[in-house]
């Protein structure tokens, strides 16, 4: 009787199964935080962005930060938890496996450049067929605000692209 239900059923593939969501160690939060600062007032980024606490553009509900607006450490940790979700998610729809110095550093990325520029740039192009050292090198290609290069941004890229390239230790 076993035996005929196991021949009834569909071939095993490992793809049936979801992939494991993963999600941002502590070193990379941590990380992500010693980029960004924090602000407890509101200032416009380099591009003209209002933005709060950590880099934090729309809070939770929706609404979009603007000139005036303050925040205190714990919310402005609330606020991050709630924003690291969305670039985690979008990381996370990348059709390779990522090792956790990888998956950091994309959503650091994702982070600073935003979902819709991550999931349509050359890197998840480049590292969906899996070609990691080619992903890698389009790290330092996002340092750029309105088209002049950030030196804060071209520092960052290089970090990240170092943290993606190391191994696990």
């Amino acid at each position: 009787m076993i035996l005929a239900r196991l021949k009834a059923q569909p071939e095993f593939h490992i793809q049936q199964f979801a992939k494991i969501q993963q999600v941002t160690s502590k070193a990379g939060i941590d990380r992500i935080c010693g980029y960004e600062g924090f602000e407890n007032e509101a200032y416009p980024d380099s591009g003209g962005v209002w933005t709060i606490g950590f880099g934090t553009i729309k809070y939770p509900n929706g609404v979009r930060v603007k000139k005036g607006d303050k925040c205190t450490l714990e919310q402005a940790k609330a606020y991050m938890a709630y924003d690291l979700k969305s670039f985690e998610n979008a990381v996370n729809k990348v059709k390779v496996q990522l090792n956790q110095n990888q998956f950091d550093a994309l959503v650091s990325l994702t982070y600073n450049i935003g979902v819709s520029a991550f999931l349509n740039s050359t890197l998840v192009k480049k590292l969906n067929v899996g070609d990691y050292k080619a992903a890698a090198e389009q790290f330092p290609r996002w340092n750029k605000v309105n088209g002049k290069v950030v030196n804060g941004l071209t520092n960052r890229r290089l970090s990240e692209k170092k943290l993606f390239e190391k191994a696990l230790s």
